[in-house]
């Protein structure tokens, strides 16, 4: 609703500063003008960022992972550069039918599907809906699999519904965001701090109607019940980066759903928050390339 009042951000207003700005192109799958970044060469990497980032909050761990894999980091239907799409694409299942139609497009099947939060449920729901990715690994950045405990699952996407229908509330918001401050302290809230740069693109994003207007028709389409009472069906060979310090995903949620899934291992990052992997992007790698080294042996 009020998609023609918000336009989706302008590549050429933004390319010159833009992090990799020469790895970026775009394609035509889906319906969807996809902003997508590719980098290096070897067993195909798919990132997925998460609700409100862009492909951007891997701009740090591309480079280090690009050296043992072709890294493929898109901008989300409605995120940043990536045109909203069809009715219905702004939903878990919408995503991952249009990455399918992507990744059809780019001839390419991921050996390894990493999201980060929400971008963690829709690789997930990939894995359990597309057959061609049965013997792809899973890595889960803080993942958001199961639906907030309490009074939080219920408040949350009928508030999203209402802001989302509300032609103004994407205006204010992002008028809102246009302050550094209130960046800053929406990224501290999450248990992580970042650096100048990383405070910088996220209010660039936020700052931009068009992002925010997509952004609360995701959170207003999100349904996680679904997914998570089919994470036990999951096969596939499963890591789960957790940042113990994360305030958005409560680690003791990624805990439970290691349990759920069979072949689930835990790995935590100490003293990092919600965006672990822009914290410490080093470490990061490290510790992608640590997991994916014991799977060969």
């Amino acid at each position: 609703m009020f998609d023609s009042l918000y336009p989706t951000m302008q590549w050429a207003n933004h390319r010159h500063h833009w992090p990799l700005a020469a790895h970026s192109q775009f394609v035509q799958a889906g319906g969807i003008q996809w902003h997508v970044q590719i980098m290096g060469q070897g067993p195909a990497l798919l990132l997925l960022h998460g609700t409100g980032s862009g492909s951007f909050s891997w701009r740090k761990l591309m480079p280090l992972l690009s050296t043992h894999f072709q890294v493929i980091a898109p901008d989300l239907p409605g995120h940043a550069f990536t045109s909203r799409g069809p009715e219905g694409s702004l939903s878990l299942q919408g995503m991952s039918e249009g990455l399918r139609a992507l990744l059809l497009q780019l001839n390419v099947t991921p050996a390894i599907l990493g999201g980060h939060s929400a971008g963690a449920a829709i690789a997930a729901n990939m894995l359990l809906q597309q057959r061609a990715l049965s013997q792809s690994q899973l890595i889960g950045f803080n993942p958001a699999w199961l639906p907030l405990p309490g009074l939080p699952s219920l408040i949350f996407r009928p508030a999203a519904k209402l802001a989302a229908i509300n032609p103004i509330s994407a205006w204010a918001t992002a008028k809102l965001a246009s302050k550094p401050a209130m960046i800053e302290k929406s990224i501290s809230q999450t248990g992580s701090h970042l650096d100048a740069e990383g405070l910088a693109l996220y209010q660039s994003v936020f700052s931009h109607s068009g992002h925010v207007h997509s952004v609360l028709n995701m959170m207003a389409a999100w349904q996680l019940n679904s997914l998570s009472s089919a994470l036990s069906q999951i096969k596939n060979d499963v890591a789960i980066l957790v940042g113990t310090q994360d305030q958005t995903v409560p680690p003791s949620m990624a805990q439970e759903a290691c349990k759920l899934m069979p072949q689930a291992h835990l790995y935590e990052q100490a003293h990092l928050g919600h965006l672990a992997h822009e914290e410490d992007p080093a470490g990061t790698a490290q510790l992608i390339f640590k997991i994916c080294e014991s799977r060969t042996l």
